[in-house]
C-alpha cells in the first residue's frame, strides 16, 4: 500500500465517525441532514451525504425515516438504491419502497440479487405485479425464482441460492481449476466446491482450500470430504438453522425428493433466520405478532386484540373462582388483599418454566427421549421455589397480621401454586408441540390460566376449609 493512500482512508474513518456512533448506528443528526436536504430538494446534496454509506447503513436509513418521507428520499438517492440496499431492508420498508416502483425497475434489482434474496423482494407482492416482474427477467431468472416460489414459504426451498460451484467427480483438481478460471459467468462468492454423479446428485464437497493446495493431477474425488450435511428442499427454516448450528457447518447443499443438487445455503442466510425464529418465539409467547416497529398500525392491533380478546375470556374464568368464595371474602376482607400475591407468583413462576421449556423445544434440547426428565427437574425446582417463597410471605403475614392460621393458609397455597406453575410450564408447551402446534403461540394463554384459577381456588378453598371467614 502506498503513502498516498493512507490519508484518503483517515478522511474515510472520519467520515464514517460523522455518520455512526460508537454502536455503529446512524446518528440522529446525520438522518436529520440527509432529510433536510431532500426537502429542501437538494438531491445532490442528500446524495453527497448518503453515497459513503454501507448498504446495510444506507438501509438503516430508509428504517429511521418517517413512512410519508421514504418516496421522497428514494426518489432523491435513486442511484444509490441498489440490490445490497434491498437485501438489506426491513421487510415492511421494502414493501413501502417496492410500491413506488415499476416493475421492470424490481426486475433489474432482481436480476442483479442472488435467487433467495430476489424471493424476498417478490414474494409478498401481489399476484398481477409478481406476474409484471417476472415477465420482465430474463428467461433463466424468471425460471430460477418460479421455482423457489413453488417451495412452502420458509423452507430451504425458499432460502436457497441456485449459484453454487458444482463439479463432476472425474475432474481432476487442475480440470476445476481451470474450469474456474475460464468461466467468467460463474458466480464469484462461494466456500465449497459441490462434487456430483452423473445424475447431478452430490457425493462429495471440496473446500477452496483443499484445492489451492493441491497439485493438478489429483483427482477431485480424491481430495473432497464424501461425509456432509444435505438440505432437503422442503425443510423448515428452523430446522436448517439448527442443522448449521449442531454441524457448525459454513454452507450445505439443498437437494430436491430424488437427491439431486438444486440450491446451496450459506450461513450468512442462517445468520438472519436463527436472529428471525428467536425474535419470534419471544413475541409469540407475548400475543405481540411480529414485534416490528415499521409494522402497519391496523395490522399490529388485529394481531394484538386477538389474544388481548383470549386473556380477557381466561381473566372471567378466574373472576368466576374468586366469585365462588364472595362470601369468605366478605367475611374476612384480608383474603382479597392476599390472593392477588399467591396468584401473580405462580404466574411469573410459570412463565420462566415455560421460557425454558419453549426455547428447548426450538432448539430440540427437549424431545420425547428426555421429557420425563424434564418433567421431574421443573417439578423439583417448583418444590423448592414453592417451599421458599412459602415460607417467606407466611412469615411476613404472620407478622404483619399477627394471624397464624391466615399465614399457614398462603404458605400452603403459595406452595400448591407453585407445583401447578411448575408442571403446566412444562406440560403445556410439550402436549401442543406434540399435537403439532405451535407451543410460542398458544402456551402463554393456558400457563396463566392454570395458575390464576389455582392460586385463587387454592388460598380461598383453603381458607374456607380454615375457617378464616367464619
Amino acid at each position: 500500500m502506498s503513502e498516498t493512500e493512507l490519508p484518503l482512508q483517515d478522511d474515510d474513518t472520519e467520515a464514517d465517525v460523522a455518520q455512526l456512533d460508537e454502536d455503529d448506528r446512524l446518528k440522529p443528526e446525520f438522518v436529520r441532514a440527509v432529510l433536510d436536504a431532500v426537502y429542501a430538494g437538494d438531491a445532490e446534496g442528500a446524495r453527497a451525504l448518503v453515497e459513503p454509506l454501507h448498504p446495510a447503513d444506507i438501509a438503516d436509513l430508509f428504517e429511521l425515516t418517517p413512512h410519508e418521507d421514504r418516496a421522497d428520499l428514494a426518489k432523491a438517492i435513486t442511484d444509490l438504491l441498489d440490490a445490497d440496499v434491498f437485501a438489506e431492508m426491513n421487510d415492511y420498508v421494502r414493501e413501502d419502497l417496492i410500491d413506488a416502483l415499476e416493475p421492470h425497475e424490481i426486475a433489474d434489482i432482481a436480476a442483479e440479487l442472488d435467487t433467495d434474496d430476489a424471493v424476498a423482494i417478490i414474494e409478498d407482492m401481489d399476484v398481477e405485479d409478481q406476474r409484471e416482474v417476472l415477465r420482465a427477467l430474463d428467461p433463466d431468472d424468471r425460471a430460477a425464482i418460479e421455482e423457489a416460489l413453488s417451495y412452502p414459504e420458509e423452507s430451504a426451498g425458499r432460502l436457497m441460492q441456485r449459484e453454487l460451484i458444482a463439479v463432476p467427480e472425474h475432474w481432476s483438481v487442475g480440470d476445476t481449476l481451470d474450469y474456474l478460471r475460464l468461466h467468467e459467468e460463474l458466480t464469484t462468492d462461494f466456500w465449497e466446491i459441490y462434487v456430483v454423479d452423473p445424475g447431478h446428485k452430490p457425493v462429495g464437497t471440496c473446500k477452496l482450500s483443499w484445492i489451492l493446495r493441491t497439485p493438478r493431477n489429483i483427482a477431485i474425488s480424491d481430495v473432497m470430504q464424501r461425509e456432509q450435511t444435505l438440505i432437503p428442499v422442503d425443510m423448515d427454516q428452523e430446522e436448517v438453522a439448527l442443522r448449521f448450528q449442531k454441524y457448525a457447518l459454513i454452507s450445505a447443499a439443498v437437494v430436491d425428493l430424488s437427491g439431486r443438487l438444486v440450491g446451496m445455503i450459506t450461513v450468512d442466510d442462517v445468520v438472519h433466520i436463527i436472529q428471525q425464529e428467536a425474535g419470534e418465539d419471544i413475541l409469540r409467547l407475548s400475543g405481540a405478532g411480529e414485534g416490528d416497529i415499521n409494522e402497519p398500525i391496523l395490522l399490529t392491533v388485529r394481531t394484538r386484540i386477538t389474544w388481548l380478546v383470549v386473556n380477557l375470556g381466561t381473566a372471567i374464568l378466574a373472576a368466576s373462582v374468586v366469585g365462588l368464595f364472595q362470601g369468605e371474602i366478605g367475611r374476612f376482607a384480608l383474603l382479597a388483599v392476599l390472593m392477588p400475591i399467591v396468584s401473580g407468583m405462580g404466574g411469573n413462576a410459570g412463565t420462566q418454566t415455560l421460557a425454558v421449556v419453549v426455547r428447548a423445544l426450538a432448539t430440540n434440547q427437549l424431545t420425547e427421549s428426555n421429557t420425563i426428565r424434564m418433567i421431574v427437574r421443573e417439578f423439583r425446582i417448583a418444590a423448592a421455589n414453592g417451599a421458599m417463597l412459602g415460607v417467606l410471605i407466611g412469615c411476613g403475614t404472620w407478622l404483619i397480621f399477627g394471624n397464624p392460621a391466615l399465614a399457614l393458609v398462603i404458605a400452603l397455597a403459595m406452595i400448591i401454586n407453585n407445583l401447578v406453575a411448575g408442571l403446566a410450564g412444562v406440560l403445556v408447551p410439550v402436549t401442543l408441540d406434540r399435537l403439532d402446534v405451535d407451543p410460542a403461540v398458544s402456551s402463554a394463554v393456558f400457563v396463566t390460566t392454570m395458575t390464576d384459577v389455582m392460586g385463587f381456588f387454592s388460598f380461598l378453598g383453603l381458607a374456607t376449609l380454615w375457617g378464616l371467614g367464619s
